[in-house]
């Protein structure tokens, strides 16, 4: 009888965490995500939205000149300034041959530039922590591993919007070949 008692506890104590998560969520994310995404609103009304638009529209431009800043600085813009996951609306602003491309390269980069802009990814800081805490541990620099970490990202993330731009064209041109 105890065993099934307990089991019973266990069994609404899952369904009481979720719900305790839920809240957090609702009370937490919720309303950040609003106040951020009315900010951006805000932030890209008052800057003017044909200029926002006009970078993306430079972004898109073709030609192996223009991968470093749809890829490598746009990402950098709208992780820095939007955070995550605020930043991936920066995407809007680029033709749909892009977006999977400038999606790929933003989500990628929430976590390098972490050891020089916190603010970033706030709910990700415990992985640059532990890493800062074993490297602290050995005596090295951690404003070094910081530094390396963030041009490594930059790299990283330059390479993956390259690669999955090509995969997006190989795969829009089978759906266009199958339309025809």
């Amino acid at each position: 009888m105890e065993a099934l008692a307990r089991f019973a506890e266990g069994f609404i104590g899952l369904f009481q965490q979720g719900g305790e998560t839920f809240v957090g969520l609702v009370v937490d994310i919720v309303p950040l995500l609003i106040v951020l995404m009315t900010a951006v609103n805000a932030l890209i009304a008052f800057i003017g939205p044909e200029k926002v638009e006009n970078l993306g529209k430079v972004a898109a431009r073709p030609g192996i000149l223009y991968y470093p800043l749809r890829y490598m600085i746009l990402p950098f813009v709208a992780v820095f300034f939007f955070t995550n996951p605020m930043a991936y609306t920066m995407g809007r602003f680029l033709p749909e041959r892009y977006k999977p491309a400038f999606y790929d390269s933003a989500v990628s980069f929430v976590h390098p530039p972490l050891g020089l802009f916190p603010h970033i990814n706030p709910g990700e800081y415990f992985v640059w922590a532990g890493i800062a805490s074993g490297i602290t541990a050995l005596g090295l620099s951690l404003g070094d591993l910081a530094i390396r970490y963030f041009l490594v990202g930059l790299v990283v993330i330059l390479i993956r919007g390259v690669v999955t731009e090509g995969i997006t064209a190989v795969m829009m041109g089978r759906k266009t070949a199958k339309e025809s």
